[in-house]
């Protein structure tokens, strides 16, 4: 299996972006459709990871240096796509000049972040019904 890694924009990866995030967010933990699709995404910096050319992963950084939107399709975790695809969204990070990034995790999915160098801080809050962290990690 060949996974590439590309920079993409809402305007022309809006289809792989919206399958991957659609059948991950929607279909996978019940998030409503209108709480996952935004407006803003035209304005934000996206990840997309592809498997032999199938759209497997994304993840976003927002304009204020917030992280979100991070899913990998089920059959394809467990590959490091998810840890890659942060790894690249961070470089792009740095590159634009951005000093920290933060995250709203999903509780389960902590310990990941934290492999990552983030710190969870806050209270556990409830996103679209489901139990969240912040999160921060300051880019050197």
């Amino acid at each position: 299996m060949e996974i590439k890694y590309i920079v993409a924009d809402w305007n022309n990866h809006k289809e792989e972006l919206s399958a991957v995030r659609y059948e991950v967010f929607v279909i996978g933990q019940n998030v409503p459709v209108e709480l996952e699709v935004e407006e803003a995404d035209k304005k934000y910096t996206h990840i997309l990871a592809l498997a032999d050319d199938k759209p497997v992963g994304t993840a976003r950084l927002t304009t204020d240096g917030h992280i979100g939107r991070v899913a990998v399709l089920k059959d394809y975790r467990k590959y490091g796509i998810g840890r890659e695809m942060m790894l690249q969204i961070e470089e792009v990070a740095f590159e634009m000049g951005y000093e920290k990034l933060e995250l709203n995790s999903q509780v389960h999915a902590v310990p990941f972040y934290e492999k990552l160098g983030y710190k969870a801080y806050g209270e556990v809050f409830l996103d679209a019904g489901i139990e969240h962290r912040h999160m921060k990690k300051n880019l050197d």
